[in-house]
């Protein structure tokens, strides 16, 4: 009997997910033109034409915000796509609690999170995540899908301690560290200096017009440019004070393009 109850407690933890991974599908878009095979491949994980989407524009300050990314998606033949406000509460809720894609597109990430600041519907956003809705988002909408998320304040022509500011996002997928547009805008320097900052976190930076696809903790890219992963995990990284020079050994630097992937597992 004992040795049935020590079967089934170890059954029940090798079920229970890998804390700081993601549970469900996350699409992280780098911005720019989100292009077809994105849309598709991200329709299809949601549900195909039984899809669902919840579009939150509050990145954005346009009065018509959301409009473009519900066309899309209907375009695309989702079921059924709808724009959310969280001027209601109870109907932002019921509308992200039927929705199998939850989807924010760009603008300003700071803004976002100060419009849901204490809405409690990220509490439904990560809940819907754990209940197997795909999240996903663009620009903004993939920078605060990071438990630790780039407000945009960054020093980007040194590699310094504390230069890249950031604050807390949605922490759909806490172990990574989101950089978007990262080869269009040259980004490069921003994620290394968080990484080094971070270094228990895995940091990747998009191109426009490319998705990283999360599933567990597998990376999958697709789309039309890279995707830059720095994982210092394994590496050996100097205490520098804040302002001061960044240094380390032994980083994993990849490179990915479409149909290549990264595991987080070590």
């Amino acid at each position: 009997m004992a040795a049935m109850r020590c079967a089934v407690v170890l059954i029940v933890l090798w079920l229970l997910p890998v804390p700081g991974f993601a549970q469900g599908p996350v699409v992280v878009v780098g911005g720019g033109a989100t292009v077809v095979e994105i849309v598709t491949k991200t329709l299809e994980l949601a549900g195909g034409a039984d899809a669902v989407v919840a579009v939150l524009p509050q990145s954005s300050g346009e009065p018509d915000a959301g409009d473009a990314s519900v066309k899309m998606w209907v375009a695309a033949g989702a079921k059924e796509a709808m724009s959310v406000t969280f001027s209601d509460i109870a109907a932002a809720r019921a509308a992200l609690s039927r929705a199998t894609l939850i989807w924010m597109p760009g603008g300003d990430q700071n803004r976002f999170m100060k419009a849901i600041e204490g809405t409690g519907l990220d509490e439904t956003i990560r809940a819907r995540h754990a209940a197997g809705a795909v999240v996903g988002g663009t620009s903004a909408g993939a920078a605060v899908l990071a438990k630790a998320m780039f407000t945009g304040d960054a020093d980007l022509k040194s590699l310094k301690a504390g230069s890249t500011v950031t604050a807390p996002g949605l922490g759909i997928v806490p172990a990574l560290l989101i950089d978007q547009h990262f080869l269009t805008r040259q980004r490069d320097n921003r994620l290394i200096s968080a990484v080094f900052d971070h270094p228990t976190l895995v940091g990747v930076g998009i191109d426009e017009s490319t998705a990283v696809i999360v599933r567990g903790t597998t990376l999958e890219v697709i789309g039309r440019s890279s995707v830059v992963v720095i994982d210092a995990r394994g590496g050996s990284i100097a205490t520098s004070a804040p302002g001061q020079p960044i240094s380390g050994t032994d980083v994993t630097f990849a490179v990915l393009r479409a149909g290549q992937s990264y595991s987080l597992e070590r």
